[in-house]
């Protein structure tokens, strides 16, 4: 399977979608909290867990 940018976007907005109807389904949180709040913070920090990810990859090719 080629990770391709596509490829990679589709899987983080994809877990950000179920991440999201996961917690408004809960009711654990109020909904205006969950989408406000919550699920910037999820694509944030999968856009630094991708960036960061990218960057060791790029190293393990270079070294290895």
């Amino acid at each position: 399977m080629d990770y391709t940018l596509a490829v990679t976007v589709g899987a983080l907005l994809s877990l950000v979608i179920v991440g999201t109807a996961v917690l408004i389904a809960a009711g654990v949180m109020a909904t205006s909290t969950v989408l406000m709040m919550v699920t910037p913070a999820m694509l944030v920090f999968g856009a630094v867990c991708v960036a960061l990810g990218v960057k060791h990859g790029e190293h393990r090719a270079r070294t290895s």
